[in-house]
């Protein structure tokens, strides 16, 4: 192949892996914001939409790791385009939705789309660029990523004002659809031919084993009691399926994780800090999107809503960059520290939420939020690859991934049942409406507390790092890392 044809190649590559990573993103941090217009039109009732985005959540979980490793067996670019179909068909599936168990149906279908489209892309680029070039694509794919994450909550409430709450999925459709014959026409397939054929099909069921009884659990815990045989239950198949996981990851050739990667300190710190930093922040977002739109609080529009978030995700994704210097001056452990410091007290300002507070008394916690999220996210999603020898990179920056989608998960599973038992317990107690709303919105943020001051203890495992001087690529790493782990270093052509 000549060098323009190359080039081409590579700038076709470029185009539809990050549009389609926006996309993806951009969906992602929408959905919370359209719930409760869902409910409206549904008739179902956002404690089970919940599961809309746990469930989007556990799917990515036990999926992210194994599209990678399906798209090195048989090809990235195949497995891409099988990624971009079934995120088209997912977005039929929930706008033509008349109920909520085609939204959350659609939802689950798209969380494996969504980390297929995400892992299958990041490989795709790795393979079209060598050197330089490859990291400025890398850069690029940050960027688009970062801006998705940023912009979905306002492009969703937006979108309910003017075409209801399904012009999201139809746009989403029709965006990944035209990303197909782009990917079929100029994307040049990859894989790794070193890489052994095998496939983890039971470690990625067992994930969804031990992440489902988990969710479900904290989901009805309260409902069915947390010492009722159903819950207790419950933790015992997550149990069980997590002493299978390890014996299946032991006896494989191709483990979805390789436990020895699990005796590095660095990376496991590192891992737990973005699990907690980002299942906190993520949980937290989905009840201020519920209580901002209640008319029992604060009586938003899905629009209002969207602007009214839109300073944290903004935030996020513009401080993390800007911190990122900072990590070599202070290194990796004291940023990582300060980060959940910064959360921890944001939350509890957040434990004193009243009837009374208006939009603006919300301000200033939430975007603390953001500064210790940037603070703490970014360091410890460079550090995961940092800290292993080249050849395992993919496979950590897959365990950080994996983590991201895993907190996601079960701490929006957490606030959803503290949220729901605390408004009917209040309410059942006598107190109104919105006293019980604002009661719960404080026992869901001293819950969060808990976890980032549990996340301060767990930094502790993260050693003494200091970063080289920050490139692009950095700084791209660290606007992306609310939504994924990039990998920042030069890998070989045809490996990711």
């Amino acid at each position: 192949m000549t060098d323009l044809a190359t080039r081409r190649a590579a700038t076709a590559t470029l185009i539809a892996t990050c549009v389609s990573a926006l996309v993806v993103n951009a969906n992602t941090s929408a959905v919370s914001i359209l719930l409760p217009a869902i409910s409206t039109d549904t008739g179902t009732p956002v404690t089970t939409l919940q599961w809309a985005v746990t469930g989007y959540s556990l799917v990515g979980a036990a999926t992210i790791v194994t599209a990678g490793a399906l798209g090195d067996v048989f090809g990235r670019r195949k497995i891409f385009i099988g990624g971009l179909v079934l995120f088209v068909a997912s977005c039929a599936l929930i706008a033509l939705s008349q109920g909520g168990g085609g939204v959350i149906a659609g939802r689950c279908i798209q969380g494996a789309a969504g980390s297929t489209i995400l892992a299958c892309g990041m490989s795709l680029i790795s393979a079209a660029n060598t050197g330089q070039a490859q990291m400025r694509a890398v850069t690029l794919w940050g960027a688009a990523s970062a801006i998705g994450a940023a912009a979905g909550p306002l492009i969703g409430g937006l979108l309910v004002a003017t075409t209801g709450w399904q012009g999201l999925f139809w746009i989403d459709a029709v965006i990944a659809a035209v990303c197909v014959p782009v990917t079929i026409a100029a994307v040049r397939e990859s894989s790794d031919p070193n890489r052994p054929r095998s496939i983890d099909v039971a470690g990625t069921v067992l994930i969804a084993a031990i992440l489902a009884p988990i969710i479900f659990a904290l989901t009805e815990g309260s409902a069915w009691g947390w010492l009722s045989p159903r819950t207790i239950g419950c933790f015992l198949v997550s149990i069980a399926a997590a002493i299978g996981f390890v014996i299946v990851e032991k006896r494989i050739s191709a483990p979805l994780l390789d436990l020895r990667l699990l005796r590095n300190r660095t990376l496991v710190g590192a891992t737990l800090a973005i699990l907690i930093g980002s299942g906190t922040l993520n949980a937290i977002m989905y009840i201020v999107s519920l209580y901002f739109q209640n008319p029992a609080a604060l009586g938003m529009s899905a629009l209002e809503t969207g602007f009214a978030t839109l300073p944290v995700a903004a935030a996020a994704v513009i401080l993390a960059p800007m911190i990122t210097p900072i990590v070599g001056e202070i290194g990796a452990r004291s940023t990582v520290v300060a980060g959940f410091a910064i959360m921890t007290v944001a939350f509890v300002v957040l434990t004193f939420v009243a009837d009374d507070w208006g939009y603006s008394r919300f301000v200033l916690p939430l975007v603390a939020l953001a500064v210790g999220m940037s603070l703490q996210n970014g360091p410890a999603s460079s550090l995961s690859t940092a800290s292993v020898a080249p050849e395992e990179v993919g496979a950590a920056s897959g365990i950080s991934n994996m983590a991201r989608y895993v907190g996601a998960a079960v701490m929006t599973a957490i606030v959803a049942s503290i949220y729901a038992s605390v408004s009917t317990s209040h309410q059942a107690a006598g107190d109104t409406a919105s006293v019980a709303l604002a009661a719960a919105v404080s026992r869901t943020a001293l819950a969060m507390a808990i976890w980032c001051a549990v996340g301060v203890a767990m930094a502790a495992l993260i050693g003494r790092f200091r970063p080289a001087k920050p490139r692009a690529v950095d700084y791209a790493a660290a606007a992306a890392s609310t939504t994924h782990t990039l990998q920042t270093r030069v890998t070989p052509v045809g490996q990711s």
